[in-house]
């Protein structure tokens, strides 16, 4: 299993917008690094989304359950998708200033690369979050 990192505005498509449809596709992504990303994602691989922007805080995790295909929402063979469901919802949001100020964390991609949409994330990054958001 891999592990990730997917960046939405919350005012384009939240947590919440995910949980309400029960599953649906990663579309928008239009750059190379980050769709190579979803092209190495596999199902059962784990994702933390990220709202960007205002809120820069991850507050949810999300699973893969698909393969990548095409991407639906427009005619060009370069983007894919990947379809997530909603795992579970964070006990309490982690904000990436305390991501910067974990050490543990300061090799993450967000630290990093902020700006990249779809990230891969190293199992202890990821249990780190968790656990930081459970304490």
């Amino acid at each position: 299993m891999n592990y990730w990192l997917i960046k939405s505005e919350p005012n384009t498509y939240s947590w919440d917008d995910l949980v309400k449809l029960g599953k649906d596709h990663w579309d928008g992504v239009r750059n190379y690094q980050a769709r190579n990303n979803l092209k190495a994602m596999k199902p059962g691989d784990l994702a933390l989304f990220y709202h960007s922007v205002n809120e820069k805080c991850v507050v949810g995790i999300a699973e893969c359950v698909s393969e990548h295909y095409p991407d639906p929402t427009i005619d060009d063979d370069r983007w894919v998708v990947v379809d997530f469901v909603p795992k579970q919802k964070l006990k309490s949001a982690i904000s990436l200033e305390q991501i910067k100020a974990t050490p543990s964390l300061e090799e993450m991609v967000l630290v990093k690369n902020s700006r990249l949409s779809v990230q891969p994330v190293k199992r202890e990054e990821f249990d780190t979050i968790i656990a930081m958001s459970e304490s």
